[in-house]
């Protein structure tokens, strides 16, 4: 059984408290927040809270670390340093940089990095990467409605990072082209985000995130050869259309057994740990995703000064 710390206890970081607890595969031992009564909450009797990460080192074989973004680098390095695996939240980092002194502190020392793109274990994502063949077209919406949590980020690295990572899985060619556009609304960062990435072999993906929607939405919908695929993450659900079989066109939904995805990662995590392999969304991979979100937001910079030009030069309502 693996010894584990939860870092970082915060409104994500309690889900993953959680799980630990549930796993027969491991003994949660520390629970660790810069706040020492919110990780003396999500502790309990008889787990130690600490608000100093360094408190773990020597004392656990793994941790999860799900605290805000610009700490990844620091605290994960000191981690893989003092020779723990880590499972992080995703992004992986703020920047390429950190990312790449994670991913090379975790190479150094043999460690495990994992990366929490939490979409990649949805059951009906895992049915797709299946299904996909060779995808010409995605159109993908995400919609949240507005809270507090995750305004250090825009809404490119908060939501619209789980579907990038998962076209960049499914893609078969070499991303050739970025067009974006965002505006902000209710926080300093970008709230609303539209892009369109173009491939090597003339794929499209077409994708909308907004964390100020009115309701949830969670869909994608993949088109290649002959089919039509429509997978909705929230219902872990996916039907397929495809033209040209027996009947001409026949629709059924693939087969999918629902489960929790943080369950689904966390496993895919221990086996890592236990086998000493990382099956996907190593930190190469969410290096890859990063770097893909950050030159989103460099165009999205882009439009906006085409558009400020816009607005100074005399437009009125």
């Amino acid at each position: 059984m693996k010894r584990l710390a939860v870092i970082g206890a915060g409104s994500f970081g309690k889900n993953h408290v959680r799980v630990v607890r549930e796993s027969a595969r491991a003994e949660l031992r520390f629970v660790v927040d810069a706040d020492l009564g919110r990780a003396r909450e999500q502790a309990g009797e008889h787990v130690r809270a600490t608000a100093d990460y360094r408190d773990v080192l020597g004392e656990v074989d793994a941790a999860v670390l799900a605290v805000p973004t610009v700490r990844h680098a620091e605290i994960g390095c000191a981690l893989l340093e003092a020779g723990i695996d880590v499972l992080v939240e995703k992004p992986v980092a703020s920047t390429l940089e950190e990312a790449d002194r994670l991913v090379d502190a975790a190479e150094r020392g043999g460690r495990i990095l994992q990366v929490g793109h939490l979409e990649r274990f949805n059951p009906a994502v895992i049915a797709l990467e299946r299904a996909a063949t060779l995808p010409l077209f995605f159109e993908i919406h995400r919609m949240s409605m507005f809270t507090l949590r995750s305004l250090d980020v825009d809404v490119v690295l908060d939501l619209m990072i789980h579907d990038l990572d998962i076209v960049l899985a499914l893609a078969r060619a070499e991303l050739r082209d970025i067009r974006a556009a965002g505006i902000s609304i209710l926080s300093p960062k970008v709230d609303i985000a539209n892009v369109r990435l173009e491939f090597a072999d003339g794929c499209i993906a077409n994708l909308t995130a907004s964390r100020v929607s009115t309701e949830k939405v969670r869909k994608l919908r993949l088109f290649q050869p002959r089919q039509y695929i429509s997978l909705d993450y929230a219902k872990q659900s996916a039907a397929v259309c495809t033209v040209g079989g027996p009947e001409g066109i026949a629709f059924e939904q693939l087969p999918i057994a629902p489960s929790e995805p943080l369950k689904l990662q966390f496993d895919a995590f221990l086996d890592a740990v236990e086998s000493r392999k990382t099956l996907k969304l190593d930190g190469r991979a969410a290096r890859r995703t990063l770097k893909v979100a950050l030159d989103i937001l460099d165009k999205i910079e882009e439009h906006a000064r085409v558009v400020g030009k816009t607005l100074a030069s005399g437009w009125k309502p």
